[in-house]
């Protein structure tokens, strides 16, 4: 199924954690917030910004995709003011719309140059790594692939897997296209199509790795480490790989933030921004259960993540990350 889909309607959007309604948008000083990142923790964001500065936040839920095709048909009309990713590509197919305002010094000063986009239109507010999740009792440690390059080889058909569908393998994919061009990637993807097993969902893969259903797969981290904070039922026989070496393995996704230009309570989505790349937003990445990494300057992240810096990722800009171009790829590889 195609991540990158037609327009759903806006009933689909319904399912926001805060309903909608036109007086809740219009009450003075409140912003709507078109929020794709993860509900809990865009919750957390939202109670302690409120509770600060008093500004109320109305939050509307749905996935990347859907909600960066919802703005793009609602266009000025749309009613919200702000819009936050779980991955960088949504947010640019939206800044490519032309729908997104330039953000202010103060908000793009706090996150670090390199890895802000290069537009000035959006800006990081959390980051997760892509990680090699395999089975300790059937892959030794020297048997592990070097570059998520090779995994396309005859070798390991049938002994790891993904989640191509879903909005986190396709970022992944975006920064695999912006590193080796699209005939490298295709013929990737096409060595995907005929060798890995297809799961619904990070998770899904996670569960399959720990059961010994295959040898490894490509997740984001945090899947890993939350499920190590809670029983570990889904990940125990398993065991984290970091390609590092700027290998497109190696990549680090960015959630974003930024500004609709139709916005009619700027200021207040400035300072909404502002507080998420700030001390208070990115102290609640380090001491909540995310396990999302922290991306303002000087913010720590938890203690229990390998260090941001230490990941070696890829320097990709995020301005560049085609979602289109992907999908389309993927498309041709069969694997939408």
């Amino acid at each position: 199924m195609k991540s990158i889909l037609p327009v759903f309607a806006a009933a689909m959007i319904a399912s926001a954690s805060l309903p909608y309604s036109a007086s809740a948008q219009d009450a003075k000083g409140a912003i709507t917030v078109y929020n794709a990142q993860h509900r809990t923790l865009t919750k957390a964001w939202v109670a302690e910004f409120t509770r600060e500065t008093g500004i109320e936040v109305v939050q509307r839920d749905g996935e990347d995709d859907e909600m960066g095709n919802q703005l793009v048909q609602e266009g000025a009309k749309s009613p919200a003011d702000v819009f936050l990713t779980e991955n960088s590509p949504a947010m640019v197919l939206v800044d490519n719309a032309k729908l997104l305002a330039s953000l202010p010094a103060d908000v793009l000063s706090q996150v670090p140059q390199g890895i802000r986009p290069s537009s000035g239109h959006w800006v990081p507010i959390a980051a997760r790594s892509t990680v090699f999740v395999y089975n300790k009792g059937r892959l030794a440690d020297d048997k592990l692939p070097k570059s998520i390059m090779d995994l396309a080889e005859p070798q390991w058909k049938g002994r790891w897997g993904a989640s191509p569908a879903g909005a986190d393998f396709q970022a992944i994919v975006s920064a695999l296209l912006e590193q080796k061009g699209s005939r490298a990637t295709l013929e990737w993807l096409e060595a995907m199509k005929a060798g890995a097993v297809a799961y619904r969902g990070n998770g899904a893969v996670l569960k399959a790795v720990n059961a010994g259903q295959i040898d490894g797969g490509v997740i984001y981290h945090y899947y890993w480490f939350g499920d190590q904070a809670k029983t570990g039922e889904n990940s125990n026989n398993t065991a984290l790989h970091y390609f590092r070496h700027q290998d497109p393995g190696a990549f680090v996704s960015l959630s974003g933030g930024g500004i609709l230009a139709s916005s009619k309570h700027k200021a207040e989505a400035q300072a909404f921004l502002k507080w998420l790349t700030g001390k208070a937003g990115q102290k609640i990445l380090r001491t909540g259960t995310s396990y999302e990494y922290a991306v303002g300057s000087g913010a720590s992240s938890n203690p229990k993540l390998v260090p941001l810096d230490e990941l070696q990722a890829p320097t990709v800009d995020p301005s560049k990350l085609n979602s289109r171009a992907v999908t389309d790829l993927m498309t041709q590889a069969g694997l939408l």
